[in-house]
């Protein structure tokens, strides 16, 4: 998960024009699309939550509350698909924070995986 996140986040300020690019076009996305990337996120999710469902300490819990985002935002795209991009108008905002967030996230999950 932590290069994941690393990359993942270091693109949102590498490459903010085309996540934003992106994240504007994602209503016009085919349905078929937008489909896939849901089951995407809920069985990534899943997986983890299967294989990993641990709060023994906080390498475990963030790896765990990870898994639950993924569900969720999975399902969410399944279930509420027009509702869910409709809220990605404000992520265009955000993009920043979220490119900071996932950096951070995948620097601890990495220290605590590999050096802690």
């Amino acid at each position: 998960m932590a290069p994941y996140l690393i990359v993942t986040g270091l693109g949102f300020f590498l490459s903010k024009s085309f996540y934003k690019k992106s994240i504007e076009e994602a209503e016009k996305s085919d349905p078929v699309l937008i489909n896939l990337s849901g089951m995407v996120h809920f069985l990534i999710g899943m997986t983890i939550l299967t294989l990993h469902f641990r709060r023994n300490n906080l390498l475990e819990t963030m790896i765990s509350i990870l898994g639950f985002l993924f569900t969720l935002k999975g399902a969410f795209i399944i279930a509420l698909p027009v509702l869910t991009l409709k809220s990605n108008e404000a992520s265009i905002k955000l993009l920043r924070v979220m490119g900071t967030g996932f950096t951070t996230a995948g620097l601890i999950i990495g220290y605590l995986s590999y050096l802690g």
